[in-house]
């Protein structure tokens, strides 16, 4: 379980998460979502320990985060963050940084070859592994990112708009399917945040909504349907809970009146 208590974090005068407490249970594919400016980004960093909370504590499968050294450590052993925008060694190669990540990690060798083989194969980077990662396109460079979250074997997932940053369609399909089976086949915990509700919906177990900072919903789409009384997409049911002035500012808009 991640279990978050109180959390509270401002940039500056500015409140993003005001006194936010969740516990998302393992193993499901929780996404994050709400509008722009919310405190999705900022929640999943919190969560991954690349921000530290000005209050509140984060508690990952029982161990709290940055309480000690040891714990700390061991929750870094078992937790993947992958942020929207990665940072890529450019003079490396795609093979080199993989096999990087997964020593890092602790990954046996045989089974860290084999396993950047597939990955290789998976993200259709066959040809481009071998050739310095500075000549990849953005969408490779995303795959590649991608690929080296997996390689770990880590066991917890959080990635920061995995479907973003130029990949192609069958980029996302095969993420989408490898994300869903992993949950599903090895118990994987997945949390994502994804701009465009469309998709995620048939990806995702639950959904964490937030809006002002706040949660004001983390249940499953049919549980967001029975709240919302939307029988409808998610991009319905979450337009009706995080932005229900919408259609309001569009009639405004082509009437010529001020919302």
């Amino acid at each position: 379980m991640i279990r978050l208590t109180n959390i509270t974090q401002h940039y500056g005068v500015r409140p993003v998460l005001t006194d936010l407490s969740l516990a998302i249970e393992r193993p499901t594919v929780t996404a994050i979502i709400g509008p722009n400016g919310m405190g999705k980004t900022t929640l999943l960093s919190v969560m991954a320990g690349v921000l530290s909370p000005q209050q509140g504590v984060v508690e990952i499968d029982g161990r709290i985060r940055r309480s000690t050294v040891d714990a700390e450590l061991e929750i870094r052993r078992n937790v993947v963050f992958l942020p929207d925008r990665p940072w890529l060694p450019k003079h490396r190669t795609g093979r080199e940084f993989l096999l990087n990540v997964g020593f890092i990690y602790g990954v046996a060798a045989d089974l860290m070859f084999d396993h950047a083989g597939r990955l290789f194969k998976l993200f259709s980077l066959v040809t481009e592994s071998d050739w310095p990662i500075r000549s990849y396109s953005n969408g490779q460079q995303k795959k590649l990112a991608l690929a080296s979250a997996l390689i770990t074997g880590a066991r917890t997932l959080i990635f920061d708009e995995p479907f973003g940053g130029g990949l192609d369609p069958a980029g996302i399909l095969a993420l989408k399917h490898v994300l869903k089976r992993l949950q599903q086949q090895h118990g994987y915990f997945i949390l994502i945040r994804a701009p465009a509700p469309e998709l995620i919906e048939d990806l995702a177990d639950k959904f964490v909504v937030l809006r002002q900072g706040k949660v004001v919903a983390h249940e499953s789409l049919a549980g967001l349907r029975q709240m919302t009384g939307i029988d409808g997409p998610l991009s319905d049911v979450l337009a009706t809970l995080t932005s229900p002035e919408t259609l309001e500012n569009v009639e405004n808009y082509f009437a010529g009146t001020e919302s």
